[in-house]
C-alpha cells in the first residue's frame, strides 16, 4: 500500500550530508572539490585554500600550486540542499541583498530577480490570491527566460579537439569546440553522432591518450586526471565501439 511504501525521514539524519564540514552549518554555494568529490560552501573553501592545497576532509593534495583551478559550483548539491532545509535559499537570499545594500552597492541581477520571486510568492498566499493560471504562467515565463540567459555560459569552460582514428567513420567539419566543464563525454557522444547520422550514440568510444573514458566523467575530471599540466586543447579521439571479450 501507498503507507508502508512511504517513511519520513528526519532533516537531522541527512544533516552530514549536507553541511560543510568547515563551518558546520548547510552548504552555501555548494562547491566540489574535482579531485575527491568532497562538497564544501564556496567561500569557507576558498578561504581554506588560500593556506591549504589539501581536501579539508580527506586531506588529498588538490594540486600542489593552484588548488582553486581544480574546484566548481555544485549546483546539484545547491538544489537538494535548498529543497531540503525549508526557508534556506529565502534567508540566504535576504543576507545577500543586505550585505550589498550595506557597502552601497546595487543588488546583483540574480538575487535580485530571486529576492523578487519570492517575495510575490510569499504575498500571493498571504493574500488569499488563488491565480493558478497566472502563476503557473509567469513560472514557465521565467524558466524559459533561466534557460535563454544561461546555457551553461557561467560555468568553466573546456577546448576540446575531436578527431577520428578510425577508416570506418569520418571525421567532423569542426572539430574544436568548446563547451562547459561539467558536461560529460555521454555528452559528447550524443554530439558526435548527431553530426555523424549514426543511429545510436552506443556505437561510439571515445578515447583520451589511448585510453576509453566511461560515459559518466565529466569534462573537467578528465582534463584533471588525464590531461594535467598538458596545454589546451583537451584531444580526444572517437571511433566505433569494440566489444571487449
Amino acid at each position: 500500500t501507498p503507507k508502508m511504501l512511504t517513511r519520513k525521514i528526519k532533516l537531522w539524519d541527512i544533516n552530514a550530508h549536507i553541511t560543510c564540514r568547515l563551518c558546520n552549518g548547510y552548504l552555501i554555494d555548494a562547491t566540489t572539490v574535482t579531485e575527491c568529490l568532497h562538497t564544501f560552501c564556496r567561500s569557507c573553501l576558498v578561504k581554506y585554500l588560500e593556506e591549504n592545497n589539501t581536501c579539508p576532509t580527506c586531506r588529498i593534495v588538490i594540486h600542489q600550486s593552484h588548488p582553486l583551478q581544480y574546484i566548481g559550483h555544485d549546483r546539484t548539491m545547491q538544489d537538494i540542499v535548498y529543497k531540503l532545509v525549508p526557508g534556506l535559499q529565502e534567508a540566504e537570499m535576504k543576507k545577500q541583498r543586505e550585505f550589498y545594500h550595506k557597502l552601497g552597492m546595487e543588488v546583483p541581477g540574480d538575487i535580485k530577480g530571486e529576492t523578487c520571486s519570492t517575495k510575490q510568492h510569499l504575498d500571493s498566499h498571504r493574500n488569499g490570491e488563488t491565480k493558478a493560471d497566472e502563476n503557473l504562467s509567469k513560472e514557465a515565463s521565467e524558466e524559459k527566460q533561466e534557460e535563454d540567459n544561461d546555457y551553461h555560459r557561467s560555468d568553466e569552460q573546456v577546448s576540446i579537439c575531436l578527431e577520428c582514428n578510425s577508416s570506418k567513420l569520418r571525421g567532423l567539419k569542426r572539430k574544436w569546440i568548446r563547451c562547459s566543464a561539467q558536461a560529460t563525454v555521454l555528452h559528447l557522444k550524443k554530439f558526435i553522432a548527431k553530426k555523424l547520422n549514426l543511429s545510436s550514440f552506443n556505437e561510439l568510444d571515445i578515447l583520451c591518450n589511448e585510453e576509453i573514458l566511461g560515459k559518466d566523467h565529466t569534462l573537467k575530471f578528465v582534463v584533471v586526471t588525464r590531461w594535467r599540466f598538458k596545454k589546451a586543447p583537451l584531444l580526444l579521439h572517437y571511433r566505433p565501439k569494440m566489444d571487449l571479450l
